[in-house]
């Protein structure tokens, strides 16, 4: 039988074959049964963000996570609103450029790369500038690893009356994150994150409050998160072709995080994967980027060793000829790789890789 390379990436990323049979059988989209699955799994992503008869909304999105990200931004910024977007990597980067692409009024608050947000910064940057009425902050910062502090940036935003966005992309099922207590108005994450689906959709978990005051600004007919939600509480239906068969593997994979535990299971599992992980590289002469306080357990950036014989190109490949991929780095200001330890991943898969990598430096003949 043939197996797949285990992905040590942050997705999309290794899924049971359990989920993968799920995607087995057609449903239509106007069907009872399908209509009734949409129902189950939006009441349950409220109840994993501990929403659930909170005054939240869970709405899913077609596309991939930027398509939810955008359609929040697009769809809940009245004609003279403005954003305030926290950036340290690529993702906080790519909020600010979906505004601008929008004709969004925006600003940013910008820090180094291998810094988590300073709170008291945004609340100086809010300060200033009044006009702003919208912030967007991402938790883990998938350009390093980088765990953001969303819980203080959400009393900031409160201290202020802002609205907050978080894209809790690579963080969503594997982080506990209590949207009404840290004070998130707007949530966005993915089915192929650590929940262990398979790309097709995103979906967002929505004040109902403030959502329900979005009438008329939305800039997209497909990404407009009212009318999306509308659809769906109205007769259950997506107002557009929704990826059915995503959503079948999105809902074994939600039992699968129930049967581990749920979000303390899945965040153990990661956390002993990332430990494995980062005391085998240590111990190979690796260093990583981030310091170990800032770094979460979803994905690790690891700088490039100096060494002359050290090619990342030929690294990558000898790994994947062994079976394993890894990520490229996306770090401005410093050579990196990245490898994820969220998937369907376990300690065997983190040993084994470690041992693919050992044998590649001895081929390259590096040694460190």
């Amino acid at each position: 039988m043939h197996t797949d390379k285990p992905l040590f990436t942050p997705g999309p990323l290794t899924t049971s074959l359990t989920v993968k049979q799920a995607m087995l059988r057609d449903l239509g989209s106007r069907d009872f049964e399908f209509i009734r699955i949409v129902r189950e799994i939006r009441q349950e992503l409220l109840r994993l963000a501990e929403a659930d008869d909170r005054g939240y909304e869970a709405i899913l999105m077609q596309g991939s996570g930027t398509f939810g990200i955008e359609a929040v931004i697009g769809s809940i910024t009245p004609p003279d609103g403005k954003w305030l977007f926290v950036v340290n990597g690529a993702y906080g980067q790519r909020m600010l450029q979906i505004a601008k692409a929008l004709r969004i009024d925006a600003a940013a608050v910008t820090f180094p790369e291998n810094r988590p947000a300073v709170a008291e910064a945004v609340a100086m940057a809010l300060d200033h500038d009044p006009t702003i009425t919208h912030v967007g902050a991402v938790h883990c910062e998938t350009t390093t690893g980088l765990l953001n502090p969303i819980q203080e940036l959400g009393q900031i935003a409160a201290r202020f009356g802002k609205v907050l966005m978080v894209d809790a992309m690579s963080s969503f099922g594997a982080v506990p994150i209590p949207v009404a207590d840290w004070g998130i108005h707007y949530l966005v994450s993915s089915a192929n994150k650590c929940i262990e689906g398979v790309p097709g959709f995103s979906f967002v978990l929505a004040r109902r409050d403030m959502l329900t005051q979005t009438n008329g600004y939305a800039r997209s007919l497909s990404l407009n998160l009212l009318a999306q939600w509308r659809g769906l509480e109205n007769d259950g239906q997506f107002r557009f072709t929704p990826p059915t068969h995503a959503i079948l593997a999105f809902r074994q994979a939600l039992a699968e995080l129930e049967a581990e535990d749920g979000v303390p299971g899945r965040a153990a599992r990661y956390r002993h994967n990332y430990e494995m992980l980062v005391a085998g590289m240590r111990a190979l002469g690796f260093a990583e980027y981030l310091r170990p306080e800032d770094q979460s357990y979803i994905i690790t950036s690891f700088r490039y060793p100096d060494h002359p014989n050290f090619d990342f190109g030929r690294f990558y490949e000898t790994l994947n000829g062994k079976g394993f991929v890894i990520y490229p780095g996306k770090v401005s200001d410093a050579a990196c790789f990245r490898i994820g330890t969220i998937g369907r991943l376990y300690a065997d898969d983190v040993r084994a890789l470690l041992d693919a990598i050992r044998e590649t430096l001895a081929e390259m003949e590096v040694t460190l």
